[in-house]
């Protein structure tokens, strides 16, 4: 797969972005990393690595690993710090099994829908996809409590995608993306239930998919491969 195709990845990780207009601070990144693969797209949101030599339309099916799922450095200590309903470890738990399985369920439809077939074996046609979610910022937890309460804030939060591709029978790398998604702060408060934050992730994860889909497809067209 050409540069130039492992380029539709960056170009459908920005669609419909979400976020807010603060920027972020951001590090020069090596033009080739540790795992000698190219810097292809590198801006304040998004970042893809890939190898150049790698073809993509080889894959008809697809290993979909479980997503991993890790909070913002120091999250629970904020919200305890200034809501009056604690977080505890087990609410911690619960939103990161629901992200997983969130997940898991949004990237299945959308390969499945799109032709593609999940497996769970190496083959010369499976392509192992490794997803992480981190820096996962929930800024008005819906944490269910004895009682009536309700959260309120102006955006529903952010998070991270790391996605790792790697070839299932050599186990190379063959690209790695990471994006940020935000919800947008709509200058007034709104009240966040789970399911509203999760509407919002929702709609993140369903961006992702389709980046990789249209990555999928791109290169099966760019090499005359069919599903």
């Amino acid at each position: 797969m050409s540069i130039k195709s492992i380029l539709f990845v960056t170009a459908a990780l920005m669609l419909s972005m979400t976020m807010a207009t603060s920027a972020l601070a951001k590090k020069d990144l090596p033009a080739v990393n540790d795992e000698g693969m190219e810097l292809i797209k590198d801006s304040k949101m998004t970042t893809v690595y890939a190898d150049p030599n790698a073809d993509l339309g080889i894959y008809n099916r697809i290993w979909l690993k479980e997503a991993t799922v890790a909070f913002k450095k120091n999250w629970q200590r904020d919200q305890n710090r200034s809501n009056a309903m604690k977080v505890r470890t087990k609410d911690m738990e619960k939103i990161q099994q629901d992200i997983t399985t969130l997940f898991g369920e949004v990237f299945a439809k959308e390969l499945v829908d799109g032709g593609y077939e999940l497996v769970e074996e190496v083959g010369d046609d499976v392509l192992i996809v490794v997803p992480a979610i981190v820096d996962l910022d929930v800024i008005a937890p819906d944490i269910q409590r004895a009682g009536r309460t309700h959260t309120f804030s102006e955006s529903a939060g952010e998070m991270t995608l790391k996605l790792e591709l790697f070839d299932s029978v050599t186990n190379d790398m063959i690209a790695k993306a990471t994006d940020r998604k935000r919800d947008f702060e709509r200058g007034y408060v709104e009240w966040r239930t789970s399911v509203s934050n999760r509407a919002v992730a929702k709609r993140f994860m369903k961006i992702w998919a389709k980046a990789l889909k249209s990555t999928l497809d791109d290169a099966k067209s760019s090499t005359g491969n069919s599903k």
